[in-house]
């Protein structure tokens, strides 16, 4: 088994359509080209860093320095798009039950079954 398979099939057993996933802002280049972002969700025990189990199932990589996820790209909500991409990695031929209303219609499409929230 692949590492990003490995790691899909982790983020299954924790994730579930409907689920909010945290992102937390760790570092912006200096050109304003590039982020570091943390992914994690909330737990019992609070927020659970889950960043390079994201990494390895979007074969993505990890910043060394700042502890998060390397997003390059500008101009809209880097945090949403690396949690899009996410459930599109993870559901990729939609979800088995709608998991809310998008433009008044049932939504399965993996990208929005999980809800972003910045920390």
């Amino acid at each position: 088994m692949k590492k990003n398979e490995r790691a899909v099939s982790r983020l299954l057993e924790v994730l579930k359509p409907g689920d909010i996933v945290w992102t937390a802002l760790e570092h912006v280049a200096r050109s304003g080209l590039s982020r570091v972002i943390q992914v994690k969700i909330l737990r019992e025990g609070g927020l659970q860093d889950i960043s390079s189990l994201v990494a390895d199932a979007l074969d993505m990589h990890i910043d060394p320095r700042h502890g998060g996820i390397r997003v390059s790209g500008c101009g809209m909500d880097m945090g949403f798009s690396l949690v899009y991409e996410l459930g599109m990695v993870l559901w990729p031929n939609g979800t088995p039950e709608p998991h809310g209303m998008r433009n008044g219609e049932p939504d399965r499409i993996g990208g929005y079954a999980l809800k972003q929230r910045w920390v």
